[in-house]
């Protein structure tokens, strides 16, 4: 049986202003972001990920407080191309370090604006061999 992580509730104090930060600097797709009166909750997908994140304020989303997720991991093909890209959208990211010369070792941190932190790893295997193949990903048809 397979079992896969599909969603990590990242707690945030200010779902607008992190929807926008993850959206449009950090470059994740917003899938939906929801409003009505029971609820406010945003889902966004790194590109390439079949784990999204949510951001809400139900009571479950909410019995972590904001910026007190730590070291939730991404892995992108190239660190140095990847810090690159979050400079330029004004994210600020710490220097690539390489742990090791083995595919894996290598690795640059950010934060969001309520302060969890994000590790970035660089798998160079993921250019050629993608964990989702490019034409099995997009949601809702998309």
């Amino acid at each position: 049986m397979d079992w896969t992580l599909e969603v990590v509730i990242v707690p945030v104090s200010d779902i607008e202003r992190a929807v926008a930060f993850y959206r449009d600097q950090v470059g994740f797709d917003l899938d939906h972001n929801t409003t009505n009166e029971h609820m406010h909750v945003a889902q966004l997908t790194p590109r390439g990920s079949g784990c999204s994140i949510v951001l809400g304020d139900l009571p479950a989303q909410k019995e972590m407080a904001p910026g007190s997720l730590r070291g939730l991991q991404l892995c992108v093909p190239d660190a140095e191309a990847a810090r690159a890209e979050l400079l330029s959208r004004g994210v600020e990211a710490s220097e690539v370090t390489k742990f090791s010369d083995q595919d894996g070792g290598t690795f640059f941190g950010f934060s969001d604006p309520d302060g969890n932190t994000w590790a970035v790893q660089e798998l160079k295997a993921r250019a050629e061999n993608p964990l989702i193949p490019v034409e099995s990903r997009g949601r809702f048809g998309a």
